[in-house]
C-alpha cells in the first residue's frame, strides 16, 4: 500500500516532533513542480542535507571521468535556482530546496558560488535576474546549474544587454552545462545558437524528496546512476493499466518490487522512503532502466503527464522526440509545448500548444508531429484511425508560456510548464491566451 503524507506533514507543520523521523523538522521544501498545482510540502531535516552535499561530492568527483580543462575546478559555479531566503512560518522555514541548499552550502565552495549570498537570498525573480545579468562581466564561469528554460532566459539576456553574439565572448571558459528537471532535448536547438562552442552537458536528478541519480560518466544523454546508499530507499511500481488509471492515479494494492526485481527496458513509477521523514511517498516521476546490473536509469516521464485519452498511451518521451525530430526537419527552435485531449464531435482531438520565437506554419507543424508520433507510437497510429479525429497546433513566442506561469506564482527557479495539461487547467490556459494572446 502507498502511504501518503497528508495529517502526518500537518503535524510536523505545526511544530510537533517525533512523527515520523526523530528530532523536529526545521525545514520545508515547497516541491517546484508545474503550474498545475499548489506547492506540496516536503520535509528536509539535517540528515537529508547531509545525503545531498554527500552526493553533490560523488558528482563532483565524478568529472574527473570526462575530458575537461585542469583548471575547470578552479571556475565559477553559477547555480539559478530558488531564493536562499527562506520563509519563517512560527515553527519552520519554508522555500526551495534549491534555496534550502544554496544556504547551506560548505564554507570551501563560497568561493566558487554564484550568483553569491547576496543575490542568491533575492525572492524577486526579475531583480535576480537583471542582477545577474548586470554582475556577469566581472565573473569566471565554468558551470552553469539549473532548469534549461530559465538558464536560457538568463542567457538571452547577458547577449543582449552587453551586445555580444554568444554567451562564450563574456564567460570563455565556461565548460559545463549541469541541468535537470526535464528533458533538455526540447530546448538544444535554440540553446546551441547561445554558445560560441561546444558545452558537456550533464543530467542531474535532484528531485524535492532527495538526489536520486546524477550522470557519472560519459555516455547517451540522460542516462544516469542512482544513488544506492546515501538516505534513500527506493521501491518502484511497474507503470501499467495494471497499477496506475488512465489520469495517472495509483490504483489500490499496486505490484511492488524492490530494486532487485526491475527489469531492464521497463517503466516503473518511484516510491521513497527518506532520512527526512517521507515513508513510502509517490513522488510522481516515472523512470526505465536503462541497466539493471550498475542502476543506471532515464526519466522518461511523469505519472499525470502521460495522455491517454482513448489508448494511444501517449508519453512525454514520445512528445520530446516528436518535437526534436521538427526542430531537426525544419531547422527551428522550440523551447516549450504541451498538449490537451479534448472532445470533439463524439469522439476526441489533441490540441497541441508550441512555443517557439522562429516562424513555423501551424498547420504543417500539426500535420507532422502527427506523422512523427505515428511512427513513434503503435497505439497512437491505431487511436488515430478510430478515436482521435484531428490534431491541431497553435504556435505562440516563448515568452507567453512564462507569462503564465508567472501568472500562476510559478516564475523562475526549479519550476516547469506541464507537457499535459488536465481538467481546470485546460481552462485557465484558454482564458489566459484569449485574453492576453489572442490568435
Amino acid at each position: 500500500m502507498v502511504l501518503i503524507l497528508g495529517s502526518i506533514i500537518h503535524r510536523s507543520l505545526t511544530g510537533e516532533s517525533f512523527v515520523s523521523w526523530p528530532g523536529k523538522v526545521k525545514y520545508f521544501a515547497l516541491s517546484s513542480g508545474t503550474s498545475e498545482a499548489s506547492s506540496k510540502y516536503i520535509p528536509v531535516t539535517p540528515d537529508m542535507i547531509k545525503a545531498i552535499k554527500k552526493t553533490s561530492i560523488r558528482q563532483l568527483v565524478s568529472l574527473v571521468q570526462y575530458d575537461i580543462p585542469n583548471d575547470f575546478f578552479q571556475k565559477g559555479i553559477l547555480m539559478l535556482g530558488g531564493s536562499t531566503h527562506l520563509n519563517f512560518n512560527g515553527t519552520y522555514y519554508e522555500g526551495d530546496l534549491s534555496g534550502i541548499t544554496a544556504g547551506n552550502i560548505p564554507f570551501w565552495f563560497q568561493h566558487h558560488y554564484k550568483p553569491g549570498k547576496r543575490l542568491s537570498k533575492e525572492r524577486d525573480w526579475g531583480t535576480k535576474l537583471n542582477e545577474i545579468v548586470s554582475q556577469a562581466p566581472h565573473w569566471d564561469i565554468g558551470a552553469i546549474v539549473g532548469v534549461p528554460a530559465w538558464l536560457q532566459i538568463l542567457m538571452e539576456k547577458i547577449i543582449e544587454t552587453h551586445n555580444i553574439k554568444h554567451i562564450h565572448e563574456i564567460w570563455p571558459n565556461l565548460t559545463i552545462f549541469c541541468h535537470g528537471g526535464v528533458s533538455f532535448s526540447p530546448y538544444a536547438k535554440s540553446f546551441e545558437k547561445l554558445i560560441g562552442k561546444p558545452l558537456l552537458y550533464i543530467e542531474t536528478y535532484l528531485a524535492s524528496e532527495g538526489f536520486i541519480a546524477f550522470q557519472n560518466k560519459p555516455g547517451p544523454a540522460g542516462v544516469m546512476q542512482m544513488v544506492m546508499d546515501n538516505g534513500l530507499f527506493y521501491e518502484f511500481i511497474p507503470f501499467n493499466y495494471t497499477n496506475f488509471d488512465t489520469d495517472g492515479n495509483v490504483k489500490e494494492n499496486p505490484q511492488v518490487f524492490t530494486i532487485t526485481n526491475v527489469k531492464k527496458d521497463e517503466d516503473y513509477a518511484i516510491l521513497l522512503t527518506t532520512v527526512a521523514g517521507a515513508w513510502r511517498y509517490l513522488i510522481g516521476d516515472v523512470i526505465r532502466f536503462v541497466s539493471v546490473e550498475d542502476y543506471q536509469i532515464q526519466i522518461v516521464g511523469r505519472t499525470k503527464h502521460y495522455l491517454s485519452m482513448c489508448g494511444e498511451h501517449l508519453s512525454v518521451e514520445n512528445m520530446n522526440r516528436a518535437i526534436e525530430m521538427f526542430e531537426q526537419e525544419y531547422n527551428v527552435g522550440i523551447r516549450e509545448f504541451t498538449v490537451a485531449g479534448i472532445p470533439y464531435e463524439s469522439m476526441f482531438a489533441h490540441q497541441w500548444w508550441i512555443g517557439t520565437n522562429d516562424p513555423v506554419d501551424d498547420e504543417l507543424l500539426a500535420q507532422k508531429i502527427d506523422e512523427y508520433l505515428k511512427i513513434l507510437n503503435d497505439d497512437y497510429r491505431t487511436e488515430r484511425l478510430e478515436a482521435i479525429k484531428t490534431v491541431n497546433a497553435k504556435s505562440f513566442p516563448v515568452n507567453v508560456f512564462y507569462e503564465f506561469m508567472k501568472s500562476k506564482g510559478k516564475e523562475g527557479g526549479q519550476h516547469k510548464f506541464p507537457r499535459v495539461l488536465r481538467g481546470d487547467l485546460i481552462a485557465e490556459w484558454s482564458n489566459f491566451l484569449k485574453e492576453n494572446y489572442s490568435k
